[in-house]
């Protein structure tokens, strides 16, 4: 299937690993150029030596306003047509072991920087007359997890604002979607084996397992799988699907709206 991104250009944030690397990596084999950000450049110098005249590298955190600035001036000078915001989510734990600083810090990893960055690139897209907004969120979102109280929360508001945002947007070409990845081998997964290790007084690999027998599918996904899906909502194709949130879980959400 062609996907009509054939020289599309694409910021994709979290690069370095994990969704952000599968998708940035797909994106490029598809031969869309992408502005791969990460604030670990090493991470993203695979990216660039594998796709060194699609993918270029901007080393920066994801929360701050000047790599925002950063990523517009990239998007208009490359006529951009996209954004997949994705970064790291927030410690694992529960209600009663999380403070309030921790909470605030939530706020600011969790939903805070989306917004910000929304509100710069929205206008471009709105000028453009053609956008796609990506957000990688968990299926947290429909399905709580245990011991992760603050990506529970914090991830549901996300879907809160992104859902109003796409209704104010649509008659504008612009799309915004979620993604609900459920449990994948990413970095951010093995901090939950270990965390679940230590709370349960079990392995590591234990833990793991664990995890895996919640999946009807009946192990964990692929992060280049998910990545597929985020390159069709990424696509001309996906014009008639906005304000979505699909989830990518193997069967884990045992609701009728997973």
């Amino acid at each position: 299937m062609n996907f009509k991104i054939e020289n599309q250009a694409f910021v994709v944030g979290g690069a370095g690993s994990g969704f952000g690397n599968a998708i940035a990596t797909l994106l490029a084999s598809e031969g869309a150029k992408v502005l791969a950000v990460s604030r670990t450049l090493s991470k993203l110098e695979p990216l660039v030596l594998a796709f060194p005249n699609q993918v270029e590298c901007l080393a920066g955190d994801m929360m701050r306003d000047d790599v925002h600035d950063q990523c517009l001036v990239w998007m208009e000078e490359n006529n951009a047509s996209g954004v997949v915001f994705n970064a790291g989510g927030p410690p694992a734990g529960g209600f009663d072991h999380m403070d309030m600083q921790q909470w605030d810090d939530a706020y600011q990893s969790v939903l805070r920087w989306k917004m910000a960055l929304a509100k710069k690139v929205v206008p471009y897209f709105q000028k453009k007359g053609y956008g796609r907004l990506l957000f990688i969120e968990s299926v947290s979102v429909k399905q709580p997890i245990k011991n992760l109280v603050l990506s529970n929360a914090l991830r549901a508001a996300v879907v809160g604002a992104v859902k109003t945002l796409s209704r104010e947007v649509a008659h504008q070409g612009i799309t915004a979607n979620i993604l609900a990845p459920g449990y994948h081998r990413t970095p951010a997964m093995e901090r939950l084996f270990i965390k679940k290790s230590e709370i349960e007084g079990i392995t590591v690999d234990k833990a793991a397992a664990a995890f895996e027998l919640e999946i009807p599918v009946g192990e964990m996904g692929k992060p280049e799988e998910m990545a597929t899906l985020a390159l069709w909502l990424l696509s001309p194709w996906s014009r008639y699907v906005t304000g979505q949130t699909l989830t990518h879980d193997g069967g884990l959400v045992s609701g009728l709206f997973g």
